[in-house]
């Protein structure tokens, strides 16, 4: 799969599932503006992703107009366990640059999946995602949309009941769909 496709699966992921399910209700706005930076990296090593990601968060300095990254990686850390320990190193670069409290690294992967659930629970859904991916979100802009939105301690607990609601097999299919619509687009 392609560069092309590989966006196009993770902006129908985002368009349907992010912002169609409101699970981030901060999403659309950004998204609506074009603020959303789709970036697909050819790293196959973690050293690779980790320079990509200091790549992106410099350029989140340097182009204010970008207000989130989400930086996918199709070609490391496909497995889930090496990916979620990958994520201490992503948190360790943003403290080696003292960027910490000025943006933080939200996580998302295909097999996703939350301390204490079953691998098929429904509500690792909230992460689960095309590709494995480092969302790159400014922590002023995040703390700024929380301090307008009303429930936001709700938030968590709101998504882990749709999900269930709509179970492993509805939302396997939904991620699927993401990625059998955008073959075809090409």
């Amino acid at each position: 799969m392609g560069e092309t496709e590989v966006i196009s699966a993770t902006r129908k992921w985002v368009e349907d599932v992010v912002v169609g399910y409101n699970l981030c209700p901060f999403a659309k706005r950004e998204l609506v503006r074009n603020r959303v930076r789709f970036v697909v990296s050819e790293a196959e090593t973690e050293d690779e992703l980790l320079q990509a990601l200091h790549s992106e968060l410099q350029r989140l300095e340097d182009e204010p107009e970008i207000e989130t990254t989400l930086l996918i990686h199709p070609g490391v850390l496909q497995d889930f366990e090496p990916y979620n320990e990958f994520l201490d190193a992503a948190d360790g670069l943003l403290a080696y640059l003292e960027m910490e409290g000025v943006y933080q690294i939200a996580s998302f992967h295909p097999d996703y999946q939350f301390e204490g659930t079953a691998p098929d629970a429904a509500e690792n859904y909230t992460n689960r995602s095309p590709f494995p991916m480092l969302h790159l979100l400014r922590e002023a802009s995040l703390e700024a949309a929380i301090d307008s939105y009303p429930d936001v301690d709700g938030i968590p607990q709101r998504n882990i009941e749709l999900m269930n609601e709509l179970g492993s097999e509805k939302m396997r299919s939904i991620l699927h769909s993401c990625l059998d619509e955008s073959t075809r687009k090409v």
